[in-house]
């Protein structure tokens, strides 16, 4: 069976020879599924009036577990975006009523960021929403096929993340 990534290495290798062109063939696919992905996920999202980017914050929230609350700096690292963008992004999701922000328990001069029960209904049902689309875009495989995909990408991502050189490219 043949898609659209064969056709374009294909139409490359007819005009560059000289190159290799073995990455294209799996990034390129992962590319694609990428898309496929994002769009998935912006219908999941979409349906409990969330934005990509608050599911985010909400979903890191959720994960904590009772009482879904973090502070600032470990929704930075859980999120992975800068300190502003993290206020700007709690202060609209505060507006909402999606999560509130209260001292720390351990240090009343700390702030906590917690999520609403109004905020835990909408990142739960987001994310049953998507698990949906996302089991829908895997359906043409089977058990085994799933498991060696997730595997066989588990591994190509984790040497990326340790591999300084890759990071750094």
């Amino acid at each position: 069976m043949s898609d659209d990534v064969e056709r374009l290495v294909a139409a490359w290798q007819r005009e560059r020879p000289d190159l290799d062109l073995t990455p294209m063939e799996v990034l390129s696919r992962v590319s694609r599924l990428s898309h496929h992905l994002d769009v998935a996920r912006r219908r999941a999202f979409a349906e409990q009036d969330l934005e990509l980017w608050e599911f985010d914050v909400l979903a890191a929230l959720r994960r904590a577990g009772d009482p879904y609350e973090l502070s600032p700096g470990q929704l930075l690292r859980e999120t992975l975006v800068t300190s502003g963008t993290m206020t700007n992004r709690v202060d609209r999701l505060t507006a909402r009523g999606l999560v509130a922000r209260g001292p720390a328990p351990e240090d009343r001069r700390s702030v906590r960021v917690r999520l609403t029960p109004e905020g835990r209904d909408r990142v739960d049902g987001a994310f049953a929403l998507l698990l949906d689309q996302e089991r829908a875009l895997l359906t043409s495989l089977d058990r085994g096929e799933h498991r060696a995909l997730a595997d066989t990408l588990r591994v190509l991502l984790t040497r990326i993340e340790h591999d300084d050189t890759v990071r750094r490219a």
